[in-house]
């Protein structure tokens, strides 16, 4: 499931009928134009296709784009009703859509919703087994054209954000030639994270100076422990064998979220052999 943004220029769809005088008939907005009228989502997988061109917006749309949102617009809004049927996540996309939509979800009532979260071309959101959440799929506007168009939503169940472990070995190499250090180790991460990596900040007291450098690398995501090996130079000197300071960072995200790892260890730098 993709909840990438589209940000090409969007083509906007109008919907034409002729009466049998051959006269233009006025175009009906969507049956779930409006908070009063969802679309009710019985089961997952859920997908539909929409013409939102004769949507409209109102202040219901507008509750649920705080500041905290910032959507530039919710123009040619549709709603949509999910009960989940687990605890987890679900996850909203609406990337392929032939113009820029976006996603916004609250829960409660119509006008008084809370709101819960939002993104450009989808979102995804934890959620509680029998609870009821509301989704607005609408025309943010961000490619500067509108209104609406052909919608493309899909719902489903979301995998839950993956976790990342890092071990780091406790010697390490300086290389007197460049005054640079390596450090090594290896990183766990959840098998179908979309992005991984690791990053470090090392310190050295070296006579009067404290000598601190940065390095990172990505990480590959299989669920087992697999090898990194970082070079850290300097900013300000260069390291020398003895001990130092390596703070860690570990990421791993996918469509729900990320999990994070922090740790902080002193580890023992050693020449590097030819």
């Amino acid at each position: 499931m993709r909840l990438t943004t589209r940000w090409g220029a969007a083509a906007v769809a109008t919907i034409t009928g002729l009466v049998l005088s051959g006269a233009p008939a006025l175009a009906a907005a969507p049956g779930n134009d409006t908070s009063g009228s969802p679309d009710v989502i019985g089961s997952l997988p859920y997908s539909a296709t929409i013409i939102t061109s004769d949507a409209t917006t109102d202040a219901d749309d507008a509750q649920l784009n705080p500041d905290e949102c910032g959507a530039p617009a919710t123009d040619a809004s549709v709603w949509f009703t999910v009960t989940a049927p687990a605890d987890g996540y679900l996850a909203a996309d609406v990337s392929d859509s032939n113009y820029s939509a976006g996603v916004s979800v609250g829960q409660g009532t119509p006008g008084a919703l809370t709101w819960l979260t939002c993104g450009s071309g989808g979102t995804a959101f934890e959620v509680v087994a029998g609870q009821t959440y509301t989704i607005l799929a609408f025309d943010d506007q961000l490619d500067e054209a509108g209104n609406g168009g052909t919608l493309q939503i899909t719902v489903d169940v979301a995998p839950p954000p993956p976790t990342i472990d890092v071990t780091v070995d406790p010697v390490g190499q300086f290389d007197s030639a460049t005054g640079g250090a390596y450090l090594s180790g290896t990183v766990t991460c959840d098998e179908g994270a979309d992005l991984a990596f690791v990053d470090l900040q090392l310190t050295q007291r070296v006579g009067r100076l404290l000598i601190r450098g940065y390095g990172g690398t990505e990480a590959v995501c299989t669920g087992e422990p697999e090898p990194w090996t970082v070079f850290i130079t300097g900013d300000n000197g260069t390291f020398k064998g003895g001990k130092a300071v390596n703070v860690t960072v570990g990421v791993a995200c996918n469509v729900t979220g990320c999990g994070e790892y922090l740790a902080d260890q002193t580890v023992q730098l050693k020449g590097r052999k030819s």
